[in-house]
């Protein structure tokens, strides 16, 4: 019996198995995803019209567009951005480049890596009574934009640093040994070749704070403001507090508006992944390695 398996099982069979298991778990799980964005696109394309996109809500957020929800997300991102990226990427140059291999370091580390599992309601409270109230910002896309860096943080450092690391050393010996100092070997060298990982954990960082309700809960969104922020120290409304709200908290909202929401929502953080795809694409296309 043994002797009929082996010949059953010859290496090229196994490995026609083995194929054919990861094209299975593969299709479980990509085929659920592509299911629920035709749903949502086939729900929500009823509601999206020029007048959906470009006007203040009305009657109750019942009728009218999403302008200022638009409007407001692409604050708080740019914002987050603003706020998150630079320092993010410095750190992650000072881990990979500069810090010492030592208990220290690696508990910096370790607690990055943790700070990236906390929930976001936890983020939000921080930021309510460290922006809000003892910094007296306020409600206002201020706070709401510092407590997303805060929280995008450790996703960005976590990534660049990896994508640093993951640059071969032997650049680093040629550059150095041609005369150039440690910091133009990292911001001509180090730096490009590691550009496409470090894009991908900003824009992980950036679609999370883009999709999070919690943090802005707390500390920058408003339930109904149908006007567009004239500062940063203005309240705004956000696309996931405001699909929050319709499917919640107002009583007749047509299910159209609800899907419309959800579908403006997910081209806004599938346009920043095309984006992120274009640029990763190019500077891949200069990598030497």
């Amino acid at each position: 019996m043994e002797i009929k398996l082996r010949k059953y099982f010859t290496p090229a069979r196994k490995e026609k198995i083995g194929e054919s298991t990861l094209i299975l778990f593969g299709l479980i799980t990509v085929l659920p995803i592509i299911a629920l964005i035709v749903f949502i696109i086939i729900k929500g394309l009823p509601a999206i019209s020029w007048t959906f996109l470009t006007e203040m809500p009305k009657n109750g957020m019942r009728e009218g567009g999403i302008l200022p929800a638009i409007i407001g997300t692409f604050y708080l991102t740019l914002g987050t951005a603003l706020f998150a990226v630079p320092p993010g990427i410095a750190a992650a140059i000072f881990l990979a480049e500069y810090a010492p291999d030592n208990r220290a370091t690696r508990l910096i580390r370790i607690a990055i890596v943790n700070l990236a599992g906390i929930p976001s309601v936890v983020y939000g409270l921080f930021g309510l009574g460290l922006f809000v109230i003892f910094l007296k910002f306020g409600i206002s896309i201020l706070a709401a934009s510092l407590t997303l860096s805060i929280m995008t943080l450790p996703v960005i450092i976590s990534t660049a640093e990896e994508a640093l690391r993951a640059v071969p050393s032997s650049f680093r010996v040629v550059s150095i040994s041609l005369g150039a100092t440690r910091w133009q070997t990292i911001r001509r060298i180090v730096l490009p070749q590691a550009l496409p990982g470090i894009l991908t954990g900003v824009i992980l960082g950036l679609e999370r704070a883009a999709g999070e309700t919690a943090p802005i809960l707390f500390t920058g969104a408003a339930f109904f403001l149908p006007r567009l922020p004239q500062s940063p120290m203005d309240a705004t409304m956000a696309l996931p507090y405001h699909l929050f709200v319709i499917s919640t908290q107002v009583p007749g909202m047509p299910v159209d508006i609800q899907y419309g929401t959800v579908l403006v929502l997910l081209a806004f953080v599938l346009g920043m992944n095309i984006l992120a795809s274009v640029i990763r694409s190019r500077a891949r296309a200069r990598r030497q390695w």
